[in-house]
């Protein structure tokens, strides 16, 4: 089948829209691209004195040189807190492993002081003393908790709630079942809590 004159004149005219439009379109891409490369609409450099040329490019080395600075700046510092935390938290592994050391200590503890000898009883705490003297000195902390204290879940791990032996314990801990500690400002083992209802 043949075209009418009509079909073909409009396919003419659409395709000489369409030319116009690209035409536009590539223009406008030539623009862009001519000021960013620097260049006048007529697609040539302007000239630049040479003293305008050093100065442009003076700047643009120091805004480098400004930003190769700051970024530097950002790594020490971010380095240097690293370390910090590093080094506070170096013992975490030792101390984590030491604490049910410590808890048995406590517990034998309490068990000689029900039998009543003294001496034994003198011994022992002398050696408790010292462990917890060097684990202090190299930044371990107990928890301070005790009966009474408002519970706070960011601090204490509640093992079981009970019915609270007077109305003042009711949401409130009514026993400490295994101390807490911190290394640092870090807690590393929370204190287990009975709670009260």
């Amino acid at each position: 089948m043949s075209k009418n004159k009509k079909d073909i004149k409009e396919d003419l005219q659409d395709k000489a829209v369409k030319d116009q439009v690209e035409d536009v379109i590539d223009e406008a891409i030539e623009e862009v691209e001519n000021d960013k490369e620097g260049k006048d609409a007529k697609g040539e450099t302007p000239e630049l004195t040479e003293e305008e040329q050093l100065k442009e490019d003076l700047q643009k080395e120091k805004d480098k040189f400004l930003r190769l600075f700051a970024e530097f700046e950002n790594y020490k510092r971010r380095t240097s807190k690293e370390r910090l935390e590093l080094f506070k938290t170096a013992n975490q592994e030792v101390m984590t492993a030491m604490l049910p050391v410590l808890d048995d200590f406590d517990r034998a503890l309490n068990e000689l002081h029900k039998s009543g000898d003294e001496n034994l009883i003198h011994g022992v705490e002398l050696i408790h003393n010292k462990l917890k003297e060097t684990l202090k000195s190299k930044g371990l902390e107990a928890v301070e908790v005790k009966e009474g204290d408002a519970f706070d879940s960011e601090i204490h791990e509640a093992i079981t709630q009970i019915p609270a032996p007077k109305d003042k314990l009711k949401g409130k801990i009514v026993d400490v079942v295994e101390q807490g500690y911190k290394l640092g400002e870090r807690i590393i083992r929370y204190p287990k809590v009975v709670t009260g209802k």
